[in-house]
């Protein structure tokens, strides 16, 4: 049985979410604001978190942030607001996806059920292969560890997911619409600049290593050894 723990100011909201995950036979536990879902995060372990944006005490954001320094927890955003900069903004700190309010919860039971098993896969394909090197960039898969001339590197989630998937398939040249489908899932509005950010963050954190991911015109990008 899958752990889910709903983060939400609105008793209501949290009512419904856990009236559905209990039918889809989820354990839920709630959280009324960030605080909380971090203490929460601390104590026990998730299989995925459903957290609202605009919360007292502590947003989501903040609390995504927090969480996912010590823990990779798959996280659905919701929110209120539908501005493209808030999507991008909850991509770059590694949430799996971004519901806007009022929603459906069939839908977002059918998103819950997609996010969970795309990340138990993902756990389960990695295997135990030897550490990476392109000279003084070495990429351990396994650890999900980076280091650039001996110095860990410090990513988000998903900037890791994204240079793992680069590299497993180097000097192949990969659209935009295929590494957002096979990292994240699914679309959504404005899918192509959240891929450009995510490469423009890799990027400036491989440093001299940058020039191993090239632009390919026309297409998207690829791992060049």
């Amino acid at each position: 049985m899958y752990r889910l723990l709903v983060v939400d100011d609105e008793p209501m909201i949290r009512e419904v979410i856990r009236e559905y995950a209990e039918f889809n036979d989820y354990e839920v536990d709630e959280a009324a604001d960030g605080m909380e879902a971090v203490s929460k995060c601390r104590e026990s372990d998730y299989d995925i978190l459903v957290m609202d944006i605009m919360m007292p005490r502590l947003d989501g954001f903040s609390a995504c942030k927090e969480i996912k320094k010590t823990k990779d927890i798959p996280v659905i955003m919701l929110s209120a607001r539908s501005e493209e900069y808030d999507k991008l903004f909850g991509f770059e700190l590694g949430i799996d996806d971004y519901v806007t309010k009022p929603f459906s919860p069939k839908e977002l039971m059918a998103r819950i059920n997609a996010v969970v098993t795309r990340h138990n896969a993902q756990a389960q394909t990695q295997g135990p292969t030897d550490e990476i090197a392109f000279g003084g960039l070495k990429i351990n898969i396994p650890a999900r560890t980076v280091e650039v001339d001996g110095v860990k590197v410090e990513m988000t989630p998903k900037e890791y997911d994204l240079l793992f998937y680069l590299v497993e398939n180097k000097n192949l040249a990969l659209s935009r619409d295929t590494l957002l489908q096979d990292i994240w899932g699914y679309d959504f509005f404005g899918e192509d600049r959240t891929i450009d950010t995510h490469i423009k963050n890799l990027r400036n954190n491989l440093g001299p290593y940058r020039d191993h991911i090239v632009t390919v015109r026309g297409v998207g990008y690829k791992f060049e050894e």
